[in-house]
């Protein structure tokens, strides 16, 4: 089967991402990376603010411009109020990464077959999907870093030189940087670089050097081109943010160096293959090419080192260390196609039953468990998680029908079709625990216009409630510490935990009356998605 998708792999790889991601690509709610890219977004293409890019109006120079850009295009196409249409380019970016990824293994591993693997592997990766959703940043400056690093592959193995791979790779290397600054070169070509010296050294660098300085200084050029614009245009605001910026990065979220060693957690289905992936002195004498072994190896491990030295730590910034341990443990799952059917020693056997074993029981009993456990909830949806049901249960059926038989090849597929499944019939399912209490700022956009008031806010919303609202919304008050009054004798006001003296001071101005409370939290109080920076109240102020 692999050998037959892989006559058309992209065309194969391209197909297999849409239909896992574009059928409810827009049923999550949005998260407040995604709101700071969309707001931007819409914002470039309502207020033309392209450049000096702004959320709600005030300058946003904490990322480039990069994802904004590709999402306002996609809404100028598919309407600027789509979810789906904000999200549509970092799911193309994942077909772009996906893709990339077997032109890569292809070109290291001279297989298409494994090269197609972990393509898939590194698809079906948890936080590879996720990212998508959580920091769409991300996906599009490692997805072309991943594109820079395989045509500076190209140059640093091939006897025949073609400039044409260096201008593909500087100009991946400045859309990188432009979608999230320098944080990929950091946390993904840098390793590359390491890795690559150690395995298969640098020859011929003198032959070589133009085309390698070419990569760096189109890189630079392109992507340093915004910065230089936004400091020559706005340094003041540039600078503050910058100097801000810094700060968080050795005071916020710190953690210690070895937080990120269970760091294969963040492969999902993949953890106990990734595991055994990275005990080298098993896998060393199983492996077909040991030399692209060591050097997805040392690629993987040397970006975990690299991330460790950095105080801020996040799960999500592991994501570009999921790319070269996809290539690491597609050497695991190559060597139990080509064993598994003979092996006998049950510390080989048990980690592969264990592994498979559990994907299987997990999509045979999590229709019974959500059966009994949630059937209140579910009466409305019958349907969905009818269907759901059926095809959880139908593939751990089928995973554990062809582990017992030791089809491995078979095992591995039905386990790529698990994973996408559970995107397209389980994520659906959420709409079953919908807070009750939901109401969004798109409503409380209608309720100002139907009563012909402006509106401010008290202070800097969340993004989320600024996209969800669907326009700008002026703010009273910022960072400083006095209000700054509207001239209108009437106006709308929302605002968040409005503190007792701010309350005083508009109460002695201002007859206030208390309207309405919005909360845009999905799954209700007392969750761990519950976030009280969702919950503002609505308060219409007449001037005594």
């Amino acid at each position: 089967m692999i050998k037959l998708l892989t006559k058309y792999p992209v065309l194969a790889i391209c197909l297999f991402v849409a239909m896992m991601l574009l059928p409810n690509l827009d049923t999550l709610q949005v998260s407040i990376m995604e709101a700071r890219n969309f707001v931007t977004a819409r914002e470039m293409l309502t207020q033309d603010h392209w450049l000096l890019t702004t959320l709600n109006n005030v300058a946003r120079y904490q990322k480039p411009p990069l994802p904004a850009w590709f999402s306002a295009l996609s809404g100028s196409i598919f309407g600027i109020k789509s979810v789906f249409a904000m999200r549509l380019p970092a799911v193309l970016m994942v077909m772009l990464s996906g893709s990339f990824m077997y032109f890569l293994s292809t070109a290291v591993l001279k297989s298409k077959a494994e090269g197609f693997i972990n393509s898939l592997i590194m698809l079906t990766s948890f936080y590879v999907i996720g990212i998508v959703f959580e920091a769409p940043s991300d996906i599009f400056t490692h997805g072309f870093m991943l594109v820079c690093i395989y045509f500076l592959y190209k140059l640093f193995s091939a006897n025949e030189l073609k400039f044409k791979h260096a201008l593909i790779a500087g100009f991946s290397l400045g859309l990188s940087i432009l979608a999230k600054g320098p944080i990929s070169i950091y946390a993904l070509l840098l390793p590359f670089l390491v890795a690559y010296g150690f395995t298969f050294k640098y020859k011929e660098l003198r032959q070589k050097a133009p085309y390698i300085l070419s990569v760096l200084a189109l890189g630079v050029v392109v992507g340093g081109s915004w910065y230089l614009y936004v400091k020559l245009q706005d340094p003041s605001t540039l600078d503050a943010i910058a100097k801000k910026e810094t700060g968080t990065w050795t005071s916020y979220h710190t953690r210690p160096f070895y937080h990120y060693w269970s760091f294969f957690i963040q492969s999902g289905i993949w953890t106990i293959p990734a595991v055994i992936s990275l005990i080298y002195p098993y896998l060393k004498k199983r492996v077909s090419n040991l030399k692209a072994y060591q050097f997805s190896l040392i690629w993987t491990v040397t970006a975990v080192v690299l991330l460790s030295l950095i105080p801020m730590k996040k799960a999500r910034y592991l994501m570009p260390v999921l790319i070269p341990l996809a290539i690491n443990i597609g050497f695991y799952i190559q060597y139990l196609l080509r064993e598994f059917k003979n092996m006998k020693d049950k510390r080989e056997t048990v980690p592969v039953y264990f592994n498979f074993g559990l994907i299987s029981f997990i999509g045979i009993a999590l229709p019974i468990v959500m059966f009994f456990g949630f059937r209140e909830e579910f009466q409305e949806y019958l349907l969905r998680f009818s269907f759901a049901s059926v095809v959880l249960f139908t593939l751990g059926i089928l995973i554990f029908l062809r582990l017992r038989a030791k089809e491995i090849e078979a095992v591995f597929l039905l386990t790529v079709v698990f994973f996408a499944s559970m995107a397209v019939v389980a994520v659906p399912l959420t709409i079953a625990f919908q807070n009750p209490s939901y109401k969004g700022y798109a409503d409380l956009n209608q309720e100002i216009k139907q009563r012909q008031l402006r509106s401010y806010s008290l202070n800097t919303l969340s993004p989320e409630i600024i996209w969800d609202f669907g326009e700008i919304m002026p703010i009273m008050k910022g960072d400083s510490t006095s209000i700054s009054f509207p001239p209108e004798q009437t106006f709308g006001l929302v605002a968040h935990m409005m503190d007792p003296y701010v309350k005083a001071e508009i109460l002695s101005k201002y007859d206030m009356r208390k309207v309405s409370t919005y909360d845009m939290n999905l799954f209700g109080d007392g969750t761990k998605t519950s976030s009280g920076r969702l919950q503002t109240d609505f308060y219409i102020l007449e001037k005594k």
